[in-house]
């Protein structure tokens, strides 16, 4: 047995107890956050999260074993399914949750099935989420949670995030109770279904950050299946650091706009969703406006501050705090020109110096190079020009003080 795998194992010790099963189908809750009465008793926290967008058709039959990395450790899991995009009900009838030992197969023992209201089967309306049911048993931080589930009759468009910077694993017919690998032979670089997972840490005080951003956010140029995208940096910071602030849910979207859908819905458009309804956030920290600016669409900076006011204004008004970073440097982007650097260089002044928001992280700053400032450091560019190497995303998570955030809210 190698010394991973005996760390693996003994990981299952702790991760995942038996849970009752029942067989009538579950009814899903409308709107994206838990039902109001598990709320109230529960102290729960995102420890992953991503955002949805609209995939392709859903296929009938299909299942898909969903790798996702963890940030806050806590006991009573749940997963939260989404068909926010769908234009039919989506029923899922098998839904697990285990612990990765190597590519699809898992950690023997760790395999649990979730319930939803005590049923094995759940139907999710379309444009709806539902949570499962907690699972008994603890999960540690930063682990590789393995969420399987399958539908026996989707169809329509389907809900899940397309560039996930991970291999997962799909399959035709139900294998998710299998620990083996040998039924899941096709590999999709996307999550299906699945949008958020929480736990409950045993301290009440801990909390979550919701990173808010585009392709930088979500990971693009970093290394696949390493979790070297700058949220990713930032948990393994918090996990080690004497902080309340223990989860991280990474919230990006490839080609995200503030203002404008196209790559997803737009910021504005998502907060609701992918934030503010995140149980246990403390913290949004908002770092989008790039794709705004190099679209060529006559966005101006006036524009693009006035939808960062109202990002500010309503997670204020949900009693979160608000870290805002600066846009970051693209001199050499295909896309990029001197109007639009004028753009950035106002609405970066902007953040710095306004105080709307509780807190900033200058990302341009860590960024750029001190030899031109409109372009990206050599060294933590990827090769584009606007994404950074792991190096980047690493020297981006290093550059927030973990003191911003926490505010008086």
């Amino acid at each position: 047995m190698t010394g991973r795998f005996a760390r693996a194992v003994a990981l299952t010790a702790v991760l995942l107890t038996s849970v009752a099963c029942q067989t009538g189908p579950a009814r899903a809750t409308p709107a994206s956050k838990p039902p109001a009465q598990a709320a109230s008793a529960r102290h729960d926290v995102v420890t992953w999260g991503a955002s949805a967008d609209r995939m392709g058709q859903g296929i009938a039959d299909r299942g898909y074993r969903l790798v996702v990395h963890t940030s806050a450790a806590g006991s009573g899991l749940r997963v939260r399914l989404s068909n926010a995009f769908g234009d039919r009900p989506l029923t899922l009838d098998s839904v697990y949750a285990g612990l990765q030992r190597q590519g699809a197969a898992l950690v023997p023992g760790s395999n649990k099935r979730l319930t939803f209201d005590g049923a094995r089967t759940v139907t999710v309306p379309a444009g709806a989420t539902a949570w499962s049911d907690p699972l008994p048993g603890s999960l540690p931080a930063g682990s590789n949670l393995v969420v399987s589930l399958h539908s026996p009759d989707a169809a329509g468009p389907a809900t899940g995030h397309g560039m996930a910077m991970q291999t997962s694993y799909a399959t035709q017919g139900d294998h998710t109770a299998e620990e083996s690998a040998a039924g899941w032979t096709e590999t999709t670089g996307s999550w299906w279904y699945l949008d958020s997972v929480s736990v409950r840490p045993s301290n009440p005080a801990t909390g979550a950050v919701v990173a808010l951003g585009d392709s930088i956010t979500d990971g693009w140029a970093s290394t696949t299946d390493l979790n070297r995208r700058w949220p990713d940096y930032l948990a393994r910071r918090l996990q080690k650091a004497h902080t309340d602030v223990k989860g991280v849910a990474d919230e990006g979207i490839s080609g995200n706009q503030v203002l404008a859908d196209g790559a997803g819905q737009a910021a504005l458009h998502r907060l609701d969703r992918d934030v503010l309804s995140q149980p246990g956030v403390r913290t949004v920290f908002l770092f989008e406006g790039v794709n705004d600016i190099k679209a060529h669409t006559g966005v101006t900076a006036a524009d693009l501050i006035a939808g960062y006011r109202e990002i500010v204004r309503r997670a204020h008004a949900a009693g979160k705090c608000v870290v805002a970073s600066t846009v970051g440097p693209f001199e050499g982007w295909p896309e990029w020109d001197q109007a639009g650097e004028a753009v950035r260089q106002e609405v970066n002044r902007y953040i710095r110096t306004s105080g709307e928001a509780d807190a900033v992280t200058d990302f341009d700053r860590i960024l750029r190079s001190p030899y031109d400032q409109a372009r990206m450091l050599p060294f933590l560019d990827s090769g584009d020009h606007i994404h950074p190497n792991d190096k980047g995303m690493q020297a981006m998570a290093d550059a927030v003080d973990l003191t911003s955030l926490h505010c008086d809210r």
